[in-house]
């Protein structure tokens, strides 16, 4: 008999939660054919939107152009394309941004980017070029009524001196044209809240969506933490410990671990939620089943018809 006290997490039915997927783009054919048997696996769960990464200095430009191509020629999904400053003067980047637009993207992830030499170098703006994700979020207003989400920090930006800067910087990148914030991953549901509690108490109304990313290989998911300023909790180490050459169990861990937090997640109130896939879906399509998405029955059947 279910009470008023019941879980959320427990009571989650279609249409309660809404997800996104990031993707980045394949160097190799292999690669290739693992992201669109991704895509095609996470396709049926009716993601909000999926995006596609850019890399440092416009490494990927051709090969994230061509995703977010076939994304929209061959899925039902909606693409979003990432977009950094690095390495690209503003007349580059508008004649992307207007590139993507007749292409028929109609959401971009803006951001700042990391320096060409890696995170951790000193951050130059490219002369002639956006000097930052509110810069760019500018930009891209001037130019098509684009859907624009922008990154923020529970645990600060690296090279931000403390929150409330990082917070300021959040406000600029709204005032330039942001609607939506995905958080960099987390694994500490109290650094998401408490960062959560910071920005609306400093007037910030915007959605603020849980960045989550799975963990396929702890030594990597630490490595990833590290570059990117967020703790790594003693316990989660402790719960892959000894695992690294056992991956059935490690896999059942990841599960389970990714489960906790999400579910943690929901009993607090959060309903939507984006993946940092790393181009593979067993665990998120797995997360996703535990918060109630279903495949679409449209795609249920299309999948019995191919087989009979």
């Amino acid at each position: 008999m279910l009470t008023s006290t019941e879980p959320k997490s427990r009571l989650l039915g279609r249409g309660d939660i809404d997800v996104s997927f990031e993707f980045f783009p394949p160097k190799t054919a292999a690669m290739e054919e693992t992201l669109w048997r991704s895509i095609r696996r996470l396709e049926p769960l009716r993601p909000k939107y999926v995006s596609v990464t850019y890399g440092a200095g416009g490494s990927t430009r051709e090969r994230t152009h061509a995703t977010l191509a076939r994304i929209l020629r061959e899925t039902t999904l909606k693409p979003a394309a990432h977009l950094t400053c690095v390495s690209a003067t503003k007349e580059e980047l508008d004649e992307l941004i207007r590139d993507y637009w007749d292409l028929g993207v109609r959401h971009i992830v803006a951001l700042r980017g990391d320096p060409p030499g890696g995170v951790g170098e000193r951050y130059e703006p490219t002369p002639g070029g956006y000097v930052n994700a509110a810069d760019l979020c500018a930009g891209i207003q001037t130019i098509a009524p684009f859907e624009i989400s922008v990154a923020c920090y529970p645990e600060k930006h690296p090279e931000s001196p403390n929150v409330e800067a990082d917070i300021d910087m959040l406000k600029a990148k709204i005032d330039a044209g942001a609607t939506t914030a995905i958080t960099q991953f987390f694994f500490n549901n109290e650094v998401f809240f408490r960062y959560h509690d910071r920005v609306r108490a400093a007037g910030i109304d915007i959605p603020i969506v849980p960045g989550l990313i799975p963990i396929h290989n702890f030594k990597q998911a630490s490595s990833f933490a590290i570059k990117s300023g967020a703790s790594v909790p003693d316990w989660l180490g402790h719960r892959f410990e000894g695992l690294e050459n056992d991956q059935e169990t490690r896999h059942l861990v990841a599960a389970a671990v990714a489960a906790e937090q999400v579910m943690g997640l929901v009993d607090q109130g959060i309903a939507e939620f984006h993946f940092y896939t790393l181009n593979r879906a067993d665990l998120v399509y797995a997360i996703c089943y535990l918060l109630g998405l279903r495949p679409a029955k449209a795609f249920a059947e299309a999948k019995e018809k191919a087989a009979s």
